[in-house]
């Protein structure tokens, strides 16, 4: 895509929903959700460029060009003529999703921020400045050899601080086969099992299908020993209040279309600390001002597709009806 492969998962049945997470993080990242959505959507999830298994970044990245990447995978999938798709976005690709949703309105079923980045900066200082910089730091970094000396420990710190629940590195630490979630991942390169419902139903509490498709923890593992995935993280932070100024100058200039469902899924750890208070504050206010319904994930942290999967899985099969 404009000259950069992009890797893509494709899984499930209904109608679509396409997942991205947010900075640093990968198609794997919503291992934990896909069994309980994919029985009731077709779910899209790809990896940004520097991010996953994708080709490295060869521009900056916009929000309005992440909006466009996503329109463009959905034609390149033929997966355009299915009607409108959910989009969902965590953290900073809430800024990708809700940009597709102004820029693409009659592509829009609905829209899910999760845990969503908030746009408060008007203005970015020295974009230009700041991606050279970035750019020269992951130069430095990879020839220094940091991302495969420090990229897995990495990995599992940004686990550890972004969740609740009680978090097993072993496996990504040995570099082991084991799955978190359940069963054998499949093989590198091979199909998912499929899923076994044939027709989308109502979301319900019930066990999710059998899936083994989970990303094997020594390819998770592998990715984030990459100069490529450095080097990514690295330009999209750099470019982070830029496009959140880009975020802050669409919602002006193309408002989101009248009766387009919108949720916010906040995630909060049920601490009184002030930091925790403060960002759910935050994520109120977001609600707020794009009209949303808001929701909470509770207890959860940032990752709160790994947190709470159900709920996150029942948040986009609601979200048409929010």
């Amino acid at each position: 895509m404009d000259g950069v492969p992009v890797h893509v998962r494709v899984e499930g049945s209904g109608p679509v929903a396409v997942l991205s997470a947010g900075l640093g993080l990968g198609w794997y990242d919503w291992d934990p959700v896909v069994p309980f959505l994919a029985p009731h959507r077709t779910v899209v999830r790809f990896d940004r460029p520097g991010h996953g298994l994708s080709g490295p970044a060869a521009v900056p990245p916009t929000a309005a060009g992440e909006a466009r990447r996503i329109a463009v995978l959905l034609d390149a999938l033929g997966l355009s003529g299915g009607g409108p798709v959910t989009v969902a976005g965590h953290s900073a690709a809430g800024f990708h999703a809700e940009a597709f949703a102004r820029l693409h309105p009659g592509r829009t079923a609905a829209l899910l921020l999760v845990d969503g980045s908030v746009a408060e900066a008007p203005a970015a200082p020295m974009p230009a400045l700041r991606t050279a910089a970035a750019r020269a730091l992951g130069a430095l970094a990879t020839a220094a050899g940091l991302p495969a000396a420090l990229g897995p420990a990495a990995r599992r710190a940004m686990l550890r601080l972004g969740t609740v629940g009680p978090y097993d590195g072993a496996a990504e630490r040995a570099g082991g086969a084991g799955d978190p979630y359940g069963g054998a991942p499949a093989p590198y390169g091979g199909a998912p099992a499929p899923y076994d419902a044939a027709a989308p139903a109502p979301y319900d509490d019930a066990a999710p299908a059998p899936y083994h498709g989970a990303a094997d923890p020594r390819l998770v593992r592998r990715c984030h020993r990459t100069g490529r995935v450095w080097r990514g993280m690295l330009l999209e932070n750099a470019r982070y209040l830029a496009m959140a100024a880009e975020v802050l100058a669409l919602r002006a200039d193309h408002p989101l279309p009248a009766g387009l469902p919108v949720t916010v899924l906040a995630g909060y750890d049920g601490s009184a600390r002030g930091p925790a208070l403060r960002w759910l504050a935050a994520q109120a206010a977001l609600a707020d001002a794009l009209g949303a319904r808001f929701e909470v994930a509770e207890p959860a942290g940032h990752l709160v597709m790994r947190d709470r999967p159900r709920q996150v899985a029942r948040a986009v099969v609601a979200a048409v009806q929010a």
